[in-house]
């Protein structure tokens, strides 16, 4: 097979995760610029407000549970396939409905869909990919995500004079119709064939992705790594060896949304109204130029990820995060909402979302992926998509009480003290597992979280 035939099967899957994670990222970002005008011509009252935003989260956490039993069963790409019509199908029936029931339940199964990407399309994609540009190509899929939500704010500003949010919610049908016909067209990924005893499958598929590797020896590492143990029971995730990998994980999802990044995706327009912004192309165009920042901040992150670690990466991130929220707190404190404090604030809003894609929303993708052997990875991946799934559904119900209730200064000691915990956490518990095979890494969480003396990094 040429290395041109190879490229093209390359460019395929990258393009095919990288439409899922447009699409996927358009689907959660394009409700904040909606939601001004669904509340205004159904006449809604806060709690049915935030409705619209729980129920897709609520799907979220039901594909997420499913996820990792069905790619195991059927296999990572048809799932893939299940997603994308269910993007389509969902996001036009969402844009049709005329009363908040039926848009309600039109997000949830559309969040049932999103739940299954999050946890599937990383998973092609680490499974797919040589280690040297494994973390490079995990983190494309947040850039893709950063991306659709961007878009989302764009379409959302351009459509704010019309208040067409029919528009906003279902052109994300497009896509997912479109990346239906490359999926057909890729294979799945060597080690869900190996999972299925389908070996000269697996064998094609490595030399297809990666013509320069011994495909052969490859193999016969997956096939190794594989059978050592019984195989893909939840119980084997909380008993050693992988238990601390398995409370690490879970932790990390947990952190990555309760420190609050979906407050601002989904409630930003609220947020900017409250700093004293006025007009809806205003506030709905101020969360454009905050994810268009998101979106530089993940290309970084793209960049450095294979070269400095992931540690360094994940700790600057959540710093940045530190130092937005305690701006954020002076902010409201001292009630200089007006003039020059409303644009500290702003500056806030943009370096905390920045610096969480550049750290927490980059490399969990990463972590997800690389903490578990081939045949607990997509279960291991669900159950920390859950987590952070459930951590999401408590700030997207509860942000807006928050605000309300307690205030903008109060509300925001909460995330600063919530992130001080995840930078903790992380400098105490999070591996560097730069440049290390998926193999390799656990040897980490079966010697007790620590690198075997022989698999310790040289230093020139």
């Amino acid at each position: 097979m040429s290395a041109s035939t190879t490229s093209a099967v390359g460019r395929r899957i990258a393009i095919a995760a990288a439409t899922i994670g447009i699409v996927y990222g358009y689907d959660i970002g394009n409700v904040s610029g909606a939601l001004l005008f669904i509340t205004e011509e159904m006449r809604l009252s806060p709690a049915l407000q935030g409705s619209v935003t729980t129920v897709l989260v609520a799907g979220n956490i039901i594909g997420a549970l499913i996820a990792g039993k069905l790619a195991t069963a059927i296999g990572r790409k048809p799932t893939m396939l299940v997603v994308v019509v269910g993007y389509a199908v969902f996001a036009a029936w969402s844009a049709l409905v005329s009363d908040i029931l039926w848009l309600d339940i039109s997000r949830f199964f559309l969040g049932i869909a999103i739940g299954l990407s999050l946890v599937v399309a990383p998973i092609f994609l680490a499974e797919s990919a040589p280690a040297a540009i494994r973390g490079a190509l995990v983190v494309g899929y947040q850039v893709a995500t950063v991306t659709g939500i961007l878009l989302a704010y764009l379409v959302d500003w351009s459509l704010a004079s019309s208040g067409n949010w029919r528009l906003m919610l279902g052109l994300s049908a497009i896509p997912s119709v479109l990346v239906i016909f490359l999926l057909v067209r890729l294979p799945d990924t060597a080690r869900w064939y190996v999972l299925k005893g389908r070996h000269e499958e697996a064998r094609a598929t490595l030399r297809m992705v990666d013509p320069t590797a011994d495909a052969d020896r490859e193999l016969a590492e997956i096939s190794a790594e594989i059978a050592s143990r019984e195989g893909g029971r939840i119980s084997e995730m909380f008993r050693k060896p992988y238990a601390t990998a398995t409370m690490f994980v879970l932790t990390l999802g947990f952190l990555v949304q309760i420190t609050g990044i979906n407050a601002i995706t989904y409630y930003s327009p609220t947020i900017f109204k409250q700093m004293g912004f006025q007009g809806n192309a205003t506030v709905i165009g101020l969360p454009a130029i905050v994810q268009a920042a998101a979106l530089v901040a993940t290309i970084g992150s793209l960049f450095v990820v294979d070269r400095f670690g992931r540690r360094p990466i994940l700790l600057g991130g959540i710093a940045s995060m530190l130092v937005s929220s305690l701006v954020m707190i002076l902010v409201f404190a001292t009630g200089s909402l007006d003039g020059g404090g409303s644009w500290w604030g702003f500056a806030a809003i943009l370096v905390f979302t920045a610096g969480f894609n550049f750290g927490f929303g980059s490399l969990v993708w990463v972590y997800a992926s690389e903490s578990f052997p081939a045949r607990l990875r997509t279960l291991g991946a669900s159950l920390m998509l859950t987590t952070d799934l459930i951590a999401n559904l408590i700030v997207a119900q509860f942000f807006l009480p928050l605000m309300d209730g307690l205030g903008g200064a109060t509300t925001f000691v909460i995330f600063l003290v919530l992130a001080a915990v995840s930078f903790a956490f992380v400098l105490r518990f999070a591996p560097e597992t730069k440049g290390r095979t998926l193999e390799s890494i656990r040897t980490y969480w079966e010697n007790g979280a620590r690198w075997p003396a022989e698999e310790l990094p040289r230093r020139d």
